[in-house]
């Protein structure tokens, strides 16, 4: 792992570990490639209660339970969509963190959406919080998830208030 990513997901483990707080992880686009990368810290154990890969709508409808209706309005790859994501994921999970990813990795068009397209969000329990952001990756397949991975890596750190 690259130098950078090492010390984002260190200070989110440190972090989720000192606080006690458990992380559930729904991955779309990424294919499980965040898991990948935590998993690979040692003790994730410690604080990864769950992740699921919801390629398919209908695994986002039979698993996380997101209402065909919100996935007809705003599609599968939208921010209402990341959002009910998270939410899903960590209520699942029992955790105290939700993060969700969904978006294009490519090459096609998909929903009149360009390859590169991604939706984050995070739900943070304890804070009643939620946050979301829409950002948009260039390459192929592999170097979007792989930059799309580290974009939302850096959000769960943004979002936690451990990174700037």
């Amino acid at each position: 792992m690259e130098a950078y990513l090492v010390e984002i997901v260190n200070r989110i483990a440190e972090f989720l570990k000192r606080e006690g707080c458990g992380l559930s992880i729904a991955e779309s686009c990424t294919g499980g490639l965040i898991t990948h990368i935590i998993t690979n810290i040692p003790g994730a154990s410690k604080f990864l209660d769950l992740s699921i890969v919801c390629y398919s709508k209908s695994s986002k409808i039979k698993v996380l339970g997101i209402s065909e209706s919100l996935l007809e309005k705003k599609g599968m790859i939208s921010e209402e969509t990341a959002l009910a994501m998270a939410h899903a994921v960590r209520r699942l999970g029992n955790s105290d963190i939700g993060l969700s990813i969904t978006g294009n990795a490519g090459p096609d068009i998909i929903e009149g959406k360009s390859a590169g397209l991604v939706y984050l969000a995070v739900d943070i329990a304890s804070k009643a919080r939620v946050l979301s952001m829409g950002d948009k990756f260039e390459g192929g397949i592999e170097n979007i998830k792989n930059e799309a991975s580290l974009g939302a890596l850096r959000f769960l750190c943004q979002a936690l208030r451990i990174c700037t």
